[in-house]
């Protein structure tokens, strides 16, 4: 396998890949209405013409698939974005895909439209070098829906489409280093009743805001004990969202509602983060019920695929065939060494590698620190290392890529 070749396929399309970037970051697709990024994909898919096969299922993800073979690689990235809250803070418009110092900015395009267009165009130079190996099978998976929850994709495709990959690679920003891993995540809420009266006489009633506020309180301290983890971090619970009922804003309210975002580092379970939040919510000194939410809005062709929001935590060891592989990867195309290390937020790897065992890695564009700001962009050159990355990463991992 010719890297040089590679390489230099990729920067000849990076016009291209910039000119696709910038139409698909002008398409608002927030989790749920990803349908028209989808089509404009798919278009941009099928006119390249070196695909066996597109489709889009029932959940709304699209897949392109180059060869016949019986190994089954997988390259994923999702499609949906966050919203951009406050216009006024962006300094370029966020759906604009404006070009700048060697940077594409915009709402998607590092958080991670970004990586869209390197692996159509991995599939191009895939063909146009003549890459393809009979043993194996590429099959580029466009998922959505990941923002609002990460990994569900993947739960409908492996249990619902049969797609079960030899390995993956999970694109979402990694700054273009090599990640093996990453933290899980769940989403607790916590809720505590009061007795309602008449505000005037706040002495009568039993204020749920006041026996919450006990809670957020041990909440924050329970965040500074939690389980350490040298690789993936340590565990983190924070209050990310804050309710109350009340009849009046004349009266004191009688339910108050918190919303717990717990990252999970290895050892930590389901029950473990559970009984956690339960002392807090003991050392407060109320009471209240506690409960892993459940996720259970449509895609985008309006299908409901409820799901607990629990993602759990994976860890590759380093010298497992597709880390290993990315690894010689990137040595053969760039010539130098890559860092290795893992995600601080979450990706549908969550599902991929956590839930059912794929084996999984971690090569996209963008660093993380973009991800969700006024800021989101991707350096032009992450589009083209990504590029010949994809294109290079089959043949090495099937045993087939040395010069």
């Amino acid at each position: 396998m010719n890297h040089a070749a590679i390489t230099k396929k990729a920067k000849a399309y990076e016009g291209q890949m910039v000119k696709l970037l910038r139409e698909l970051v002008a398409i608002p697709g927030e989790s749920g209405t990803e349908g028209p990024v989808i089509k404009r994909i798919k278009k941009e898919a099928d006119s390249l013409g070196v695909f066996d096969r597109t489709w889009i299922d029932k959940f709304g993800n699209l897949f392109c698939q180059v060869g016949t073979g019986k190994r089954l690689i997988a390259i994923d990235a999702h499609v949906d974005t966050v919203g951009v809250g406050d216009r006024k803070s962006w300094k370029h418009d966020p759906y604009k895909g404006k070009v700048a110092g060697g940077w594409v900015y915009g709402r998607g395009a590092g958080d991670q439209r970004g990586a869209v267009a390197p692996m159509l165009y991995a599939a191009k130079i895939i063909d146009e070098l003549k890459l393809r190996r009979p043993d194996w099978k590429l099959l580029l998976t466009f998922t959505v829906s990941e923002e609002d929850c990460d990994g569900l994709c993947w739960q409908y495709i492996v249990r619902e489409d049969k797609i079960r990959p030899e390995c993956v690679i999970v694109t979402d920003s990694s700054n273009c280093n090599i990640l093996r891993g990453q933290r899980g995540r769940m989403e607790i809420g916590v809720t505590v009743h009061g007795r309602s009266c008449h505000g005037s006489m706040p002495h009568k009633g039993d204020n749920a805001v006041y026996k919450i506020a006990k809670v957020i309180r041990e909440i924050e301290q329970l965040n500074k004990r939690l389980r350490p983890h040298k690789f993936l971090g340590n565990g983190t619970i924070t209050v990310s969202y804050v309710d109350c009922k009340t009849p009046s804003m004349c009266a004191v309210p009688d339910q108050a509602y918190i919303h717990l975002d717990r990252r999970l580092t290895f050892g930590d379970t389901k029950a473990s983060a559970i009984a956690e939040v339960k002392d807090a919510i003991k050392k407060a000194g109320v009471s209240a019920d506690v409960e892993v939410k459940r996720y259970a809005k449509p895609t985008w062709t309006g299908l409901v695929y409820e799901t607990e929001n629990f993602f759990p935590t994976w860890c590759e060891e380093e010298d497992a065939p597709q880390v290993a592989a990315a690894v010689d990867t990137y040595r053969s195309l760039f010539k130098k060494k890559p860092i290795v290390s893992r995600w601080t937020f979450s990706t549908n790897g969550v599902s991929i590698a956590g839930m059912f065992g794929i084996p999984s890695v971690g090569f996209g564009p963008a660093p993380e620190s973009v991800a969700h700001t006024v800021n989101d962009s991707v350096p032009i050159d992450h589009l083209v290392k990504c590029a010949a990355f994809y294109a290079a990463f089959p043949n090495t991992y099937c045993g087939n890529g040395r010069d």
